[in-house]
């Protein structure tokens, strides 16, 4: 036997749609629960990739300053060093400078002992025409000092003869004297001028303070680390 059903009164229809009303709120909450906790782990997940990357960014920018500060600091110690290095470089030559003057203004006296430094120009005329080796020769001198070297040059000849024995003719040239600069001592020169030798006082100064430059340095200041040759 079927069952014919019957129409929904309206209180049945209003019941039936009040829960069809419930479970759609019911889905759309859940649904919405679901996109927030999607959209929160979405937010979290880029909100730490900010944070990663702005760490990052930090980190470079403090390792460039880092660089930049050791950079700036390289070059003020490079530049304070070689400061340092130049004064007392510069220092050093003014200590050589003086030791110089020293010497020059100690060899300026020579001369006054007349003894002696006739002598000394007997030794200087006769190296010098050892040096030249040639039979005619100019002997040019301080004014003050044409006397002593006319004397000296008589001398010089015969110690050149016994040591070549060969004459030699040495010619002092006393119209063209030498500056009262050199402080003492002879310039030889052969006939023509062409080749001469400097024995003066300043000159044979010079030639030492060349020579003993580098045993000076190392009197004064001590040995350098860095040196590989002496002179």
């Amino acid at each position: 036997m079927s069952t014919v059903a019957r129409p929904m009164n309206d209180e049945e229809v209003f019941s039936e749609m009040n829960k069809m009303v419930a479970f759609i709120k019911q889905e759309a909450l859940e649904k919405a629960r679901e996109i927030k906790v999607k959209a929160d782990e979405e937010f979290n997940i880029e909100k730490a990739k900010l944070v990663r990357q702005e760490s990052i960014n930090v980190e470079e920018q403090f390792q460039r300053k880092v660089k930049q500060i050791e950079v700036k600091q390289r070059i003020m110690t490079s530049t304070l060093i070689n400061k340092s290095r130049l004064e007392i470089l510069q220092q050093r030559q003014e200590m050589l400078e003086q030791v110089f003057a020293e010497a020059q203004a100690a060899l300026a006296k020579v001369p006054d002992n007349k003894d002696q430094y006739s002598k000394l120009l007997v030794t200087l005329c006769a190296q010098a025409f050892l040096q030249l080796n040639d039979p005619t020769v100019n002997v040019r001198s301080r004014k003050a000092d044409v006397a002593l070297v006319k004397a000296a040059v008589s001398k010089a000849t015969e110690i050149y003869k016994e040591k070549t024995g060969k004459d030699i003719k040495a010619t002092v040239v006393d119209d063209d004297p030498l500056a009262d600069a050199v402080l003492g001592g002879v310039r030889v020169s052969t006939l023509n001028d062409r080749i001469s030798v400097d024995n003066t006082l300043l000159a044979r100064l010079d030639l030492s303070s060349d020579r003993m430059l580098p045993q000076l340095r190392n009197i004064l200041f001590g040995q350098s680390p860095n040196r590989k040759f002496f002179n």
